[in-house]
């Protein structure tokens, strides 16, 4: 059968509704948007006696025996319906029924009017009569007359196949009667509400049809029946098959709750077990994915077969039995496919591929491996499909489904269903490797780049933890530091760096290094933040602001605390303040410090605060993720951290540091990283620091030297008096040459013997490596080779040179070298 489209010229001419053989039953014209006659078929002739030569490009209005009846033209409409005088050929007035259809050139490709009116077959006839009952009996759709008391009085053909029974076998049974099952009492009861309420409904049911096995989706249609006196006489039930239709609507809101399900995590193993989850049970009886130990990227070769066997590592499954007969393996177990197994064939075509247990390929694969084959005729498996897990150009793996309950295979639409859900889950699972990769490497960068063993001073007993950040968020940019510095004194130093990922380490390690290098010249902690703010604004600037990178920023707090005078100097750069507990009253007070600005602003001043601290003082120094989530506001983190600190105290530091983390995370999942540094400081008593004051006279040379010797008589270091004596004589020598004003010298037996000589002269001196007839310039050369190591300090009336000498390895002292 051919069919003209719209628009498109037909046999009979250019009208595409010309192409019907009784071209005189109907009066039919065509109009154009201004009202002209295009089209003036043989029906429109007989009816008016003018022929389509007479009437093209003439208005329609000149028919019209009252022009009024034109107003449709006017308003428009989509579709008109009414009588119209016309005016015949020969002057007669007739009356005819007319149809008009608004034509829109997007839709039909014309543009205008269609005017139809019937010229034959208008009256009814006896046939007629008769043409209900015959199109009831062979009606396609289901149909069914039930009488008030809700019995069976007639069924078409169609309605006969779906009960399995013919109109007089079912003959004066109610419906539940007929169908025998749960469904059908509710649709009786529908039937009674129908009748009841006098207003048709709509129900959608689940039932088996005649003697089959598979359910079917039905819409069941009721309408009450009045004869021709308004009398509720029966009740019409017609039933079509929708199953078509609710399996698509089943398969979309598969698909749909895939997209919401599967990746809600960045974790390889949740991500396919979403996977599965959502496709057992309604797609399949079970499912697993295995992934390859090496992603295949389709440009390369196809993995390689080990012995014609290619290895998979299963990473989840899902059964609709609770025991999980169906696997032979555990998530985290590698196992080997042949290659003719399905799983193997879908990674290297790529394409989905669908076994019937009756299929050649089926029987081929059973050969194979004869033991799995076995196992799923026990399961009675008859229908298997394999989809490729590939994202990005790559495959991952292989999602396998299979059927053993359900008794229909697989068809085309579930491949194409399991090709969509899957496709979603590759690129979830794609993306939580990307993530996993990502977050390795920046734990990797991380932890190489953190402290992996702090160093044991004198001046502070210290713990620390630091916890990874959970979830999507990745690896941060947080770190700790604990600095040694010169007099004994020690640097503490906690920093976070905004953002996540490599770029966050990379950053972090960056001005940790920084830190260090600016503590190593000994500035004060303001000076340092200010230094490290400059840094910050740099590498912003070399980074370019783009989208991979963007601006740097970070907080950062340094303390320096100096055990020989209990003082402890601590600056912030936007940082959370530290949480001192004083010991000799266990109570916790929150520092309070400047704020001062986060790094990376510029311009910007820092300021220090200075606290006279008590031996044994804990201070907790951290970072935001400690205290703040998105659950819990600062203030609360707060509470809960001097809470823990206030009870008693743990055996040690470490334990201490511990419950902390224990309390404040429980769930050990932290949104952000964390970085807890905590330190318990101790003081180097008197008989540990002299200090002597020295004129400004080349004499004292010999005075200072007595003074060490006879010092280190009392510390029993006899050994180190000689060394002593010649680093105290250079530095005592070039204060004098390069200064003026008071010298102080002083000594720290601390796990070293530290010099030092201050003067009030700001000139820091400088190794040079003297000529051979050069009469000095080789003392500080002497004191470098003498000493660990040397340096200069600066503080506001001049400068301090120091020197750290080596203490004898079997050196025992007089006791602890500190209280």
């Amino acid at each position: 059968m051919s069919t003209v489209g719209f628009g498109q010229p037909s046999r009979s001419g250019d009208d595409p509704w010309g192409s019907v053989r009784d071209e005189g039953s109907t009066a039919r014209v065509l109009l154009d948007a201004s009202g002209r006659i295009t089209h003036w078929n043989k029906g429109a002739g007989l009816l008016l006696g003018h022929t389509a030569a007479q009437m093209r490009g003439r208005p329609a209005t000149e028919l019209l025996a009252d022009p009024a009846a034109a107003s449709f033209c006017e308003e428009r409409p989509l579709r008109w319906k009414g009588t119209v005088g016309l005016r015949h050929r020969d002057g007669r007035r007739l009356t005819v029924r007319l149809l008009a259809h608004r034509l829109r050139e997007h839709e039909s490709g014309l543009d205008g009017w269609l005017l139809v009116s019937p010229l034959a077959g208008t009256d009814r006839t006896a046939e007629d009569d008769q043409l209900p009952r015959s199109a009831f009996l062979y009606a396609p759709n289901a149909l069914a007359l039930y009488d008030t008391d809700i019995r069976l009085r007639r069924a078409n053909q169609a309605m006969e196949e779906i009960i399995g029974l013919a109109e007089d076998e079912a003959r004066g049974l109610r419906l539940s009667e007929i169908g025998g099952k749960p469904q059908s009492i509710e649709l009786e009861e529908e039937l009674r509400q129908a009748m009841a309420s006098g207003r048709p409904r709509d129900v959608r049911t689940r039932l088996r049809s005649g003697g089959e096995s598979r359910e079917h989706a039905w819409l069941a249609r009721i309408a009450p029946v009045w004869d021709g006196e308004g009398e509720l006489t029966a009740v019409a039930l017609s039933a079509v098959d929708i199953t078509g239709e609710d399996r698509a609507q089943d398969r979309l809101r598969l698909v749909n709750d895939a997209t919401r399900r599967i990746g809600s995590t960045l974790e390889i193993d949740r991500t396919a077990q979403e996977l599965v989850d959502v496709c057992v049970p309604r797609l399949a009886d079970f499912g697993h994915v295995d992934l390859l130990a090496t992603p295949y990227l389709h440009s390369d070769a196809a993995p390689s077969l080990d012995d014609g066997l290619l290895t998979l590592r299963r990473v989840s499954h899902r059964s609709v039995r609770e025991d999980t007969p169906e696997a032979l393996v555990e998530p985290g177990q590698m196992w080997s496919h042949a290659i003719a197994s399905s799983p193997v064939r879908a990674v290297l075509s790529g394409e989905s591929v669908v076994l019937h247990k009756d299929d050649p390929a089926f029987r081929a694969w059973a050969e194979q491996e004869p033991v799995r084959a076995r196992h799923a005729r026990e399961l009675g498996v008859h229908s298997v499909l394999s989809v490729p897990l590939s994202a990005r150009g790559v495959t991952l793996g292989v999602a396998q489904f299979f059927r053993y309950r359900r008794p229909d295979p697989f068809t085309p639409d579930d491949v194409l269903v399991a090709r969509e859900i899957v496709a979603r889950g590759a690129v979830c699972l794609d993306n939580a490797q990307r993530f996993t990769q990502e977050r390795e490497t920046a734990l990797a960068l991380q932890r190489s780049l953190l402290p992996q063993k702090l160093p044991q001073r004198s001046a502070v007993q210290v713990a620390r933890r630091y916890l990874a950040a959970a979830g999507r968020t990745g690896v941060g940019g947080d770190w700790f530091d604990v600095i040694p510095l010169s007099g004994a004194r020690v640097g503490l130093i906690v920093g976070d760096v905004v953002g996540h990922g490599v770029q966050a380490s990379a950053t972090m390690g960056r001005l940790r290094t920084a830190v260090r290098t600016l503590a190593d010249v000994d500035l004060p902690p303001d000076e340092l933040l200010t230094h490290l703010d400059d840094l910050v604004l740099r590498l912003s600037e070399e980074t370019g602001g783009d989208e991979t990178a963007g601006d740097i920023g970070a907080t950062c707090l340094y303390a320096v605390y100096d055990p020989v005078t209990g003082s402890c100097t601590v600056a912030r750069a936007g940082h959370p303040p530290p949480v001192l507990v004083d010991p000799r009253t266990g109570g916790v007070t929150t520092m309070e410090l400047p704020a001062g600005p986060p790094l990376g602003l510029g311009g910007l001043p820092f300021e220090s605060a200075e606290f006279s601290l008590a031996e044994g003082s804990v201070l907790a120094l951290f970072t935001d993720g400690l205290v703040e989530r998105r659950d819990q506001e600062m203030d609360e983190g707060y509470r809960l951290l001097h809470e823990v600190l206030t009870a008693p105290a743990a055996p040690s530091l470490d334990a201490q540091c511990g419950a902390v983390i224990e309390a404040l995370l429980p769930d050990g999942a932290p949104d952000d990283d964390v970085a807890l540094l905590m330190a318990r400081t101790r003081v180097l008593d008197a008989a540990h620091v002299v200090t002597w004051e020295i004129p400004d006279d080349p004499a004292v040379c010999a005075i200072a030297r007595k003074n060490i010797g006879a010092q280190l008589t009392r510390w029993k270091l006899r050994e180190a008096v000689f060394t002593a004596e010649l680093v105290v004589t250079e530095l005592i020598a070039n204060a004098i040459r390069h200064a003026s004003g008071p010298i102080r010298l002083r000594l720290i037996l601390d796990r070293t013997l530290i010099v030092e000589v201050s003067d009030t002269s700001s000139t820091a001196p400088h190794l040079r490596r003297a000529a051979s007839f050069d009469e000095g310039g080789r003392g500080l050369m002497l004191v470098a080779q003498l000493a660990q190591r040397w340096g200069t300090r600066h503080w506001a009336g001049g400068k301090t040179i120091w020197a750290e000498l080596p203490l004898p390895d079997d050196y025992a002292g007089f006791g602890d070298t500190l209280r």
